[in-house]
């Protein structure tokens, strides 16, 4: 056994025996084989975590046939699922292109059900004439509900539940886990003091709202940038500071996107930062900040650490950008994601919805759409026994 090999399997022992609600479902897909027959094709943030769901739909007599997303795949993780005889490709350095290759490789070994995030897997499927022998799929997040519902509008002839419109990962996942871990990822990066710094928020859904909780929480002075008049309204009901970028931009010594939006900040926000500005990107694409125009802009780029880089800009600012503009929790360094018991709802969500897609797929309607309420009441009812049994 490789030390690689020995790594993960280490690491995925110590997730498997906190994922409680996985092993229960686990213990039920071993019985009943919902997905025997079945291949799933995955495009995955590959972590410890998600190999304990990959283990559970494979417990199901699933096959499994996947790839990680960019810049977040863990290598050792890749290593642990290839000796359990899944079809992985994929490393944790890959370019876009690479990326793309390796989601393509996935789709032409023709998948039954695809577990998706980013919408990678369906974009491709869709593009080259091979999305006719899927049943349907699940969604993770919010950036991929944005391209189903926008460029790939009306395109998709199977069903899609879209995890991300659950409440329970609105709730447990995005706001607690996502919002904690974000936090945590940034203090363990820069190694820099939370308290009394000033923090811009950018976008003000699940994840930001979770953001600017935790942020405080440790001390920190937050600052919200919305352009939902009633999600401002909501921060400002919180008790954040409400404003536009270009006004707090010279205000603001952090700045955290989590819009799923492209470029949201760019050029015109960076001429107005003060030097020493540290910038991190929450969001699933590593869009958000303009990196591009950046390292165009930059006079010099550092690298000042293994997550850390610094742009000297023409008038002698330094900006500082964390894991490359990569979503924080699972990027960089030694990256932990959300916490295990958020995401062991999270993929008994992800479970329970594929197992349904693939028993029922004519009674839901072709596209996006919302988990149904009833895998919804299991898993929050199953949460509930776990975290306070005397309910």
């Amino acid at each position: 056994m490789t030390d690689l090999l020995a790594k993960g399997l280490a690491r995925i022992d110590w997730i498997r025996s906190r994922m409680a609600l996985l092993a229960e479902t686990r213990n039920a897909f071993a019985r009943s084989q919902p997905f025997a027959g079945q291949t799933i094709g995955v495009s995955l943030h590959l972590e410890p975590k998600t190999a304990v769901l990959l283990e559970t739909l494979a417990a199901g007599g699933a096959k499994i046939v996947g790839t990680g997303n960019l810049g977040s795949t863990q290598d050792d993780v890749v290593e642990a699922l290839r000796h359990w005889g899944m079809t992985i490709y994929g490393q944790r350095e890959v370019s876009r292109q690479e990326h793309l290759e390796n989601v393509m490789t996935v789709v032409r070994s023709e998948p039954d059900l695809l577990l998706d995030n980013g919408a990678d897997l369906v974009a491709l499927a869709l593009e080259h004439g091979l999305a006719n022998t899927i049943r349907g799929g699940t969604e993770e997040t919010t950036s991929g509900d944005d391209r189903l519902r926008s460029e790939l509008a009306g395109k998709v002839p199977f069903p899609i539940l879209v995890i991300n419109d659950s409440p329970l990962k609105r709730i447990v996942e995005n706001q607690h886990a996502v919002g904690q871990g974000n936090v945590e990822s940034i203090m363990r990066m820069s190694n820099l003091m939370i308290n009394g710094r000033r923090f811009v928020v950018v976008g003000y859904g699940w994840c930001g709202r979770g953001m600017a909780q935790y942020i405080r929480s440790f001390g920190g002075q937050v600052a919200v940038v919305e352009t939902d008049p009633i999600k401002q309204l909501e921060a400002v009901m919180d008790g954040f500071r409400v404003g536009t970028l270009d006004a707090l931009a010279p205000w603001g010594q952090f700045f955290c996107t989590a819009t799923a939006r492209e470029g949201v900040v760019g050029r015109e926000a960076f001429a107005k930062m003060p030097s020493g500005a540290v910038l991190a990107n929450s969001g699933h694409f590593p869009t958000e900040i303009d990196t591009k125009a950046l390292r165009a802009d930059a006079v010099s780029v550092r690298q000042m650490g293994p997550s850390i880089e610094e742009f000297e800009m023409a008038d002698g600012r330094r900006l500082i950008l964390l894991a490359g503009g990569q979503m924080i929790e699972l990027a960089g360094v030694e990256p932990k994601g959300n916490s295990i018991e958020a995401m062991d709802l999270g993929f008994m969500l992800q479970a329970l919805c594929l197992q349904r897609v693939n028993a029922q797929p004519d009674s839901l309607a072709p596209g996006p759409q919302a988990v149904p309420d009833d895998i919804n009441h299991i898993i929050a009812a199953a949460m509930v026994r776990e975290f306070a049994p005397d309910v």
